[in-house]
């Protein structure tokens, strides 16, 4: 099974529900987890399935719909309602969406994490800034970033994951201006629209006039005490380490009031594996109410029965029920996932260098919003 976590805690789980299942089916001589690095993870999967060498189960992201359309994942939903005790009715229609096609799962969402606004409440202290999460708003995030980068020296606020090429993330800021990178269909590009040029004045603003937000190559670790503030989603909770206190809290409001942003994650068999029908089955154990519950404490589960912040909290070591169904179980119902469309590495590609002319102090930002249309508006028509 391909990850693309490197986590130890995370793998050392799933080391631990591997073994238990083998300790049930001496057939299975082994059960090995490969973590491939997350900015080569789709290449490097679509390579080893095209080179012959699939893997028999992966993480999914973005690349879920092609897969899907190229019938390169096993349909799971009769094998997951014919295994004793799986209940498969417990699973949130909102989550298995993205990976369903015509009524069948093509992949367990294991991972449905909202994101949220991290907060390093000894960096706000030592810069005088206090914020209130009721009314927080991204202007005020911004302006309470600001301050801490003059005052201290560290970074105000950081998208994580974004590092100015990833640009799919910011659509945890660009969706609070009522922003969306494409049509509802899926066929026509919305980036030149004015609510994206409001998102992408203010994110411009932040970088290069108030220094709110790190610019291009500043590196800024919110988890090693670098940043006031930062975007991400639940689940990297686990780096958290002590070393400050931290707040944590829904997305601030934007223009369009409060939102919410999901970035999910599923698990699917591969039609190219090897051992598709021994796959299958480790994955309906893997996923199975008993051990959805342990992932539960790294990943934010699709199970209706465990989605309650008591619940989320028995195995989580970082977070309270408060925290927990707060950010996580009331924003599920309203939050929209991350852009997701076929073809993603050729959208990825061909947006991220039409925005490359956006980072610069003199940039002439509608011109640069037009351009990322004119580069995937083809695609998108495919």
């Amino acid at each position: 099974m391909t990850v693309w976590t490197s986590n130890e805690d995370q793998l050392k789980l799933f080391d631990t529900i591997a073994a238990a299942y083998r300790a049930q089916h001496p057939e299975v001589s082994s059960i090995t987890f490969e973590s491939l690095p997350f900015a080569d993870y789709n290449t490097t999967l679509t390579t080893q399935i095209a080179g012959g060498n699939a893997p028999d189960l992966a993480w999914m992201g973005d690349l879920s719909r092609d897969l899907i359309a190229s019938d390169a994942l096993v349909g799971l939903t009769d094998k997951l309602k014919a295994t004793d005790g799986w209940n498969y009715d417990d699973l949130l229609d909102s989550a298995t969406k993205e990976f369903s096609r015509d009524d069948t799962l093509y992949a367990y969402p294991f991972s449905n994490s909202p994101f949220a606004l991290y907060v390093n409440t000894d960096l706000l202290a030592a810069a005088g800034q206090k914020i209130d999460p009721e009314t927080l708003t991204w202007d005020q995030v911004a302006a309470a970033g600001a301050a801490v980068h003059a005052k201290t020296g560290k970074a105000g606020f950081v998208i994580r994951d974004f590092d100015y090429k990833s640009w799919n993330t910011l659509a945890t800021v660009w969706t609070g201006f009522g922003a969306a990178a494409w049509s509802p269909d899926g066929k026509t590009c919305t980036f030149a629209g004015p609510e994206m040029q409001q998102a992408f004045t203010f994110l411009h603003n932040a970088a290069f006039k108030t220094q709110a937000m790190p610019g291009p190559g500043t590196k800024a670790d919110f988890f090693a005490g670098d940043a006031a503030f930062t975007v991400a989603q639940v689940s990297r909770a686990s780096l958290l380490d002590g070393k400050f206190t931290f707040a944590l809290h829904p997305l601030p409001a934007g223009p369009i009031g409060r939102y919410a942003v999901l970035g999910q994650a599923g698990v699917g068999v591969l039609a190219a594996g090897k051992h598709k029908e021994q796959a299958a089955d480790f994955l309906a154990y893997l996923t199975n109410p008993v051990n959805a519950e342990k992932l539960a404490q790294f990943f934010p589960p699709p199970r209706k029965s465990l989605l309650t912040g008591a619940k989320l909290a028995a195995n989580n070591e970082v977070l309270s029920a408060a925290q927990l169904q707060e950010v996580v179980v009331d924003q599920l119902p309203k939050a929209v996932t991350l852009p997701n469309h076929t073809s993603p590495a050729e959208i990825a590609q061909k947006a991220t260098t039409a925005l490359d002319a956006m980072w610069k102090a003199d940039a002439d930002i509608p011109a640069v919003l037009n351009s990322v249309c004119a580069a995937i508006d083809p695609i998108l028509t495919k």
